[in-house]
């Protein structure tokens, strides 16, 4: 048997990352301006400083680099996940650590508002199983890249 219940067809840990998303809302409901950024930037720092391993090297580095290239974007988290959205709110990238669902390997992930359209296809979720210098500059063109 699956770790659905009563045929939800979500997992424990999806329902989970639902419940999460749900406090998230809460935490910032009636907040506004710069009290509301402030506590998004709380919460996605807190998000990383909780993860370790390959994801914390990721989450870091990214945060690093989102912040650098990237200052228009607004820290804060989705669904737990260290995300950074426009002024609209509309989240732009994100990573997902392999801790929250158990996958080999974390995940960098550009949302449609992204702009790394390139003809008819194109890539948006990015394997990261090991953080080199490589990684980092490629990291560093995408990120600059989705935000034109």
């Amino acid at each position: 048997m699956d770790d659905t219940s009563e045929g939800a067809g979500f997992s424990a840990d999806e329902k989970a990352a639902m419940k999460q998303r749900a406090e998230e809302l809460r935490s910032t409901k009636g907040l506004k301006g710069a009290a509301k950024l402030a506590r998004e930037l709380e919460a996605c720092v807190g998000a990383i400083d909780v993860l370790t391993g390959i994801d914390s090297e990721v989450a870091t580095t990214f945060h690093r680099i989102v912040t650098e290239l990237a200052p228009g974007l607004h820290p804060k988290t989705m669904y737990g996940f260290p995300a950074y959205a426009n002024a609209d709110g509309k989240v732009v990238m994100f990573v997902q650590p392999k801790s929250k669902f158990d996958t080999r390997y974390p995940t960098v992930n550009f949302d449609e508002h992204a702009a790394l359209d390139d003809g008819d296809m194109w890539p948006t979720s990015f394997a990261v199983v090991n953080m080199t210098d490589a990684v980092e500059e490629r990291l560093r063109a995408l990120v600059t890249k989705a935000v034109g």
